[in-house]
C-alpha cells in the first residue's frame, strides 16, 4: 500500500493559515498532495503553513481570498489551478463562528455568517468544478455538530452550518460520477481558545472522554480525499459521541 495515498496530486485548503485549517493543510501535504491555502487577514500565519508543507517536501502556494466574494473567488481559483496545473481537492474550511442571542440577533450578524459559511462554500464549489472534474476530484466541506444539534446561542452559525450539509449532498447529486462530495462535522474541537473550564466541561459531556483535536479533523479529510470516490453525500460527525 502506497503510504502516501495523495501522491501527485494538488489540493485547496480554504482558511488554511490557522487553526483546523492548517492542521488540515499539512495533513494532505502528509499523505503527498501539493497543497494551496487561501487567508483572508492572515498573512504571516498562512506564510508559516506554506514554508512547514514545503519541509514535507511538497509544493506549496499562499493565496488572498475573502470566500465571500464572487470575484475575490475567481481570481484565487485562477491562481491555484495555474500554479498547479490541476486540481483534486477542496477543502471549504473557512468559517465565522460567534455567539448572539436570537432575540438581540442582528440582520448583519446573520448574513455575515451565512456570507461565509454557506455562500463562499458554494461559490468556491462551482468555481472549482470543471477542474475538479477533468480530475475525478473530492470536496469536502467542513460543517459542524452545531448542524446537526441546536445551540441556543449560536443559532445563526447552525443554521449555516445544517444548509452547508445540505449543499454537500446536493453537490454530491449535482457534481456525480466525476466528483464526490463530503462533509466533516467537529464536535468541540480543541485549537487553543477555549478556556480550561469550558474544555474540561464539554470533555465530560462527551463518551470518548476527551474533546476533538484539529488533527481528528484532518484524519477525516484526508480519508474523503483518498478514498475510492464511490463514498459521497456523506455528513460525518467527528465528535466522539458527543451529539449522541
Amino acid at each position: 500500500m502506497d503510504t502516501l495515498p495523495l501522491r501527485g496530486k494538488s489540493a485547496l485548503v480554504t482558511g488554511g493559515a490557522r487553526r483546523v485549517g492548517r492542521e488540515i493543510a499539512l495533513a494532505l501535504a502528509g499523505a503527498g498532495a501539493d497543497v494551496s491555502i487561501t487567508f483572508l487577514r492572515s498573512k504571516s500565519e498562512a506564510g508559516k503553513t506554506q514554508r512547514d508543507i514545503e519541509e514535507l517536501g511538497r509544493r506549496a502556494s499562499i493565496v488572498e481570498c475573502d470566500v465571500r466574494s464572487e470575484a475575490s473567488v475567481r481570481k484565487a481559483v485562477a491562481a491555484v489551478t495555474a500554479f498547479h496545473g490541476r486540481l483534486d481537492v477542496l477543502v471549504n474550511n473557512a468559517a465565522v463562528f460567534e455567539a448572539a442571542p436570537l432575540d438581540q440577533m442582528t440582520v448583519d450578524q446573520w448574513d455575515r455568517v451565512f456570507e461565509t459559511n454557506t455562500r463562499g462554500a458554494f461559490l468556491m464549489a462551482r468555481e472549482a468544478i470543471p477542474y475538479l472534474r477533468a480530475m475525478r476530484g473530492r470536496i469536502i466541506n467542513i460543517g459542524s455538530l452545531g448542524g446537526i444539534r441546536a445551540w441556543a446561542g449560536h443559532a445563526h452559525y447552525c443554521a449555516s452550518k445544517a444548509a452547508l450539509h445540505m449543499l454537500t449532498q446536493a453537490m454530491a447529486k449535482a457534481f456525480a460520477p466525476e466528483a464526490s462530495v463530503n462533509c466533516v462535522a467537529p464536535g468541540w474541537v480543541e485549537a487553543g481558545e477555549s478556556t480550561p473550564e469550558i474544555a474540561k466541561r464539554f470533555a465530560s459531556k462527551t463518551p470518548m472522554g476527551r474533546n476533538g483535536s484539529p488533527a481528528d479533523v484532518a484524519e477525516a479529510v484526508v480519508y474523503f480525499a483518498s478514498n475510492s470516490g464511490f463514498v459521497t453525500g456523506q455528513i460525518l460527525a467527528v465528535d466522539g459521541g458527543l451529539g449522541l
